[in-house]
Order: structure tokens, then C-alpha cells, then sequence
């Protein structure tokens, strides 16, 4: 069996963490990540530090729980970026390529279509559209800030060596 080089353990590297939020977002997708079980964690917490009462907690458990939707599904879309990017490297040594960008939005709707039909068949969970929707705009969310965050960093993330035209002596 031969050694991987540094080029695939990347590759390797960046698949191992989007499988590793795979299997997250799966456990959650179960009954363990159910309204009933989050309320059942949540609301001793909300009531010994706020001293909140269960008609107020349960808007704030709503949007705690959509908030895990947006974290969730858009870390997944950043991690496969992240894994598209090593797959298919480019030569011009791009840091950001609509073709990837695209890829993880897709690849994120796909799951988030996988989860809530998962849920569906759970009598704990309620699989919905709006939630595979949630999640999406949540991918592409995430896109455009991987996207800011390139621009924003450009200088700092050339390649070694590569000098700028405005820096190079005259």
C-alpha cells in the first residue's frame, strides 16, 4: 500500500470533516435532536439564568432551535467548499471559484432534503419544505461570506512569492 502525499491527505483531511458534521447533523435528524428533548434540556436553563416562564420560553426555543438550522447547514456548506476546493483544484491557484461555491449549495439542499424526509417517517419530528429551505438559504448565506471573507483577505492569502504590481520596486 503506497503513502498518500500531502495533496490527498488534504483532500482526505477536509472529507473526514464534513462526514464528521454528516454524522451530526444525522444524530440530530433522530428523535435525540426532537422539540421535546431540546425543550426538555433547554428550559431548566432558561428558567435558573433568566428566570423565564414557559410561555415566553417557548418563542425563544423556536428561534434557538431555526438558529441551529442556520449554524448547522451552514457550516456543512462551508466544510464543503472547503472539500470541493481541495477535490478540484484550479491552476490559476484561485482561492474562491463560483463552480465550488455552487457544489456545496447543492450538496447542502441535498442533505437538508435527506434530513426532513428522514424526519418525516419519525413521529417525534416533523419534516417540513420550509426547513429544507432554511437550510439552503443558510448554504448560500454561508457562500457569500466564504466569498467577503476571500475578497476582504485577498492580500493576505496570496500564494508565496507572489508580489503585487503596486509593490514591486520600479
Amino acid at each position: 500500500m503506497r503513502r498518500l502525499n500531502s495533496d490527498q491527505k488534504n483532500i482526505l483531511k477536509t472529507w473526514i470533516a464534513a462526514g464528521l458534521w454528516l454524522i451530526v447533523i444525522a444524530m440530530e435528524s433522530s428523535s435525540m435532536g426532537s422539540s421535546q428533548n431540546t425543550r426538555r434540556i433547554l428550559y431548566p436553563i432558561f428558567d435558573y439564568l433568566f428566570g423565564m416562564d414557559y410561555p415566553h420560553f417557548e418563542h425563544w426555543h423556536f428561534f434557538i432551535r431555526k438558529g441551529g438550522h442556520v449554524f448547522g447547514y451552514g457550516l456543512l456548506s462551508i466544510l464543503f467548499f472547503r472539500a470541493w476546493r481541495a477535490t478540484l483544484p484550479v491552476v490559476s491557484g484561485a482561492k474562491w471559484m463560483l463552480r465550488w461555491a455552487n457544489i456545496a449549495v447543492l450538496g447542502t439542499a441535498l442533505v437538508a432534503s435527506l434530513d426532513e424526509w428522514h424526519q418525516s417517517y419519525n413521529p417525534l419530528r416533523t419534516g417540513t419544505p420550509k426547513d429544507v429551505l432554511l437550510d439552503t438559504c443558510a448554504g448560500i448565506a454561508a457562500q457569500i461570506l466564504v466569498f467577503v471573507f476571500v475578497i476582504v483577505n485577498r492580500s493576505r492569502l496570496r500564494p508565496a512569492g507572489v508580489v503585487r504590481p503596486e509593490a514591486q520596486p520600479r
